[in-house]
């Protein structure tokens, strides 16, 4: 049990973490991948979660590493949160999930870890359980361990295309092309090839019981405005389906019409809004 209100969390509370993970398993997709994986000892992943208490009760978590993810958020804990981080040095690259939660964390954190390169203020989160009724581009298949290569350069151009920057730029890229092959050696890797060239990619960057998160979706640029965007995504969800999880999810920037009509095609439904802030 906690005995304050806000305090970094351990194992003895891992069924408390999971119930509010459980609670939104969009939202809490990333940190429930983690915890799975790795419990919350924090020494043995990437990451600490801290959570506030209320009544004796854990009602709201945020995990603090790379990216900063608060779930199941109310404005009370919010501002907990931030009264915590804002004493520490900005650890992590990017704040996501829910829009309230993190709009409400930016607001009290940007006095002390601003400026933001970017915020995303509303994001839609899109969810299907239901095989597509687009029907499948059988081209489109899982990425083979000997096909990083062709990968590798695809991903990047999607990186830089969506976050801004390049992941060239950190350790000239070692760091990410070891990601790109991890997903591929997990079988969470899915293109389409014209030759040797990728013309569509997608990765499923986050797996847990109840959803796998579809991120990294592109098409080569010679190729849009073909049509081959809905029935490549229509492939990605049917065998994330059959093989994965019981739902696929995905977030968007609100702006990207042409991929929300595409997700729409696929059989996509709203489950809310994230909100993104990169540094």
């Amino acid at each position: 049990m906690l005995t304050v209100p806000l305090r970094q969390l351990g194992e003895n509370e891992r069924a408390a973490v999971e119930r509010i993970l459980d609670a939104d398993p969009y939202a809490g997709a990333q940190i429930a991948e983690r915890v799975a994986a790795h419990g919350l000892n924090w020494w043995r992943s990437d990451g600490r979660i801290y959570g506030y208490d209320v009544g004796r009760r854990i009602e709201s978590i945020i995990w603090s590493g790379a990216h900063l993810v608060p779930v199941g958020a109310t404005p009370v804990a919010t501002a907990a949160f931030a009264g915590l981080l804002s004493g520490e040095p900005r650890i992590c690259s990017s704040i996501i999930g829910r829009a309230d939660a993190v709009l409400d964390l930016w607001d009290r954190l940007s006095a002390y870890w601003g400026p933001a390169r970017d915020v995303r203020p509303h994001q839609p989160l899109l969810v299907t359980d239901r095989i597509p009724p687009v029907p499948a581009d059988p081209a489109v298949r899982l990425v083979r361990p000997s096909e990083v290569d062709q990968l590798f350069p695809a991903a990047v151009a999607m990186y830089t295309e969506e976050v801004g920057v390049s992941p060239m730029q950190d350790d000239s890229g070692r760091g990410y092309r070891r990601r790109i092959a991890e997903l591929v050696k997990g079988k969470r890797a899915y293109a389409r090839f014209d030759g040797d060239q990728v013309i569509f990619k997608a990765e499923l960057a986050i797996i847990t019981r109840r959803t796998t998160q579809v991120q990294g979706v592109w098409v080569h640029p010679d190729y849009r405005g073909r049509g081959i965007a809905a029935a490549a995504m229509a492939a990605v969800v049917h065998d994330a389906l059959h093989r994965v999880a019981p739902t696929v999810s995905l977030y968007v920037n609100d702006y990207n019409t042409v991929a929300r009509r595409v997700y729409q095609r696929c059989g996509f439904v709203s489950a809310g809004a994230f909100a993104t802030v990169l540094f």
